[in-house]
This record gives structure tokens, C-alpha cells and sequence, in this order.
């Protein structure tokens, strides 16, 4: 059923899926550009669509009220980013409870430009042991989907180049909202602004 939601909501919007979804059991999934609050939508409407086992981070806002059974039944975690709780840890621990699942995290963190992304997806990955995939949602093309994975390696700035080069013809619905992709660890002077 979700399936058929999936495709009937790309379909109204007028959106492609665009890339094969990644051929691993366990991934930490980029959901960027993210520009605007449609991002979920869209990002949801392509978890259906592809029928994946994916969970998405949320701040744990989105989950209290009448809705958080839907953002849950969507496939929400909620995160209380205002303490410091070992989000990493908690979330790492998701992988070894489970044979297939996909963690889905916008590092920009919010839809407002940033200078820096949040490292949360990166530290993430290396801790759970599992390949960061490539998903996008391209605003200009109208098409969302995947691209890649990357397996993180010691090399931080060697792997946000990797990154970068494939989100540089990304394109947001509010392309001013995005900021520089690159994680506060990464040598000022080696990256572009």
C-alpha cells in the first residue's frame, strides 16, 4: 500500500525517482538539499515509492501533538538535540538491532543556511560500520532518489570532496537556505566557502 501512496504522490507533484536504491542491507542515508519543510514530504513520498526499510531523524518536536503517530507510523526517530544524550550512540545501536535498515539524516539540520553541516550522518556511519548512500531531491529537475555510497574512511575532507562534487548540481526549492557543504572538522583553508 505504501507503495502505490509512493507513487501516487510523485505522480500528483509531477516528481521523477531518479537512481537505483543502494544494494546494502544497512546505510546511513543524506537526505540534501534541504531547503524547505516540503523536503519531508517528498523524502517520505520516495520511501514509499522505493519500498525501503528507511527510518528518518527528526527533531523530537515533530513527534508530541495529534500528528507524532503519523510521523512515527512514517518512520520517524525522534532526536532531542538540546542535550547531549550520545544521539550517535543511540542510533548506532538501530543498526545491530536490525538485518535491514537505512537511517535517513539532513545534515544542514535545519532549512535556514548554515556554515557548516552537522557531522551527525558522518560519525554515524563510521560508528555503526555501514556506507553513507547519496539521496537528494533536486528542486530544479524535479526528481529525487539516489546516487552512490561511500564508505567513510580517516579522511574526512577527502570524503566531503566526494560529496560535494555529487550534491554541486543539486538544486533546493530555496537554493539561498543552502550553505557550504562542509562538517566544522575540515581544514578552513582547503575548502571552498
Amino acid at each position: 500500500m505504501k507503495r502505490l501512496l509512493g507513487r501516487f504522490l510523485l505522480w500528483l507533484g509531477g516528481w521523477k525517482p531518479s537512481g537505483d536504491p543502494p544494494p546494502a542491507d544497512k546505510y546511513v542515508l543524506i537526505a540534501a538539499p534541504h531547503t524547505t519543510n516540503w523536503d519531508g514530504y517528498w523524502m517520505i513520498a520516495l520511501i514509499f515509492y522505493f519500498d525501503l526499510p528507511i527510518r528518518w531523524v527528526g527533531k523530537h518536536t515533530l513527534f508530541q501533538g495529534p500528528l507524532g503517530w503519523f510521523m512515527k507510523w512514517t518512520g520517524g526517530l525522534p532526536v532531542d538535540r538540546r542535550s547531549s544524550n550520545d544521539a550517535v550512540g543511540q542510533l548506532a545501536d538501530r543498526f545491530a538491532q536490525h538485518e535491514r535498515i537505512a537511517i535517513t539524516m539532513a545534515p544542514e539540520g535545519t532549512r535556514s543556511r548554515r556554515d557548516y553541516w552537522k557531522s551527525g550522518f558522518y560519525y554515524l556511519a563510521k560508528r555503526a560500520n555501514v556506507p553513507i548512500a547519496l539521496g537528494f531531491l533536486d528542486y530544479e529537475k524535479c526528481e529525487g532518489g539516489f546516487g552512490g555510497l561511500l564508505w567513510p574512511s580517516d579522511d574526512p575532507k577527502a570524503d566531503m570532496d566526494v560529496i560535494r562534487a555529487f550534491y554541486e548540481q543539486k538544486t533546493g526549492r530555496n537554493p539561498e537556505n543552502s550553505g557550504p557543504i562542509r562538517l566544522r572538522n575540515e581544514a578552513p583553508e582547503t575548502v571552498a566557502p
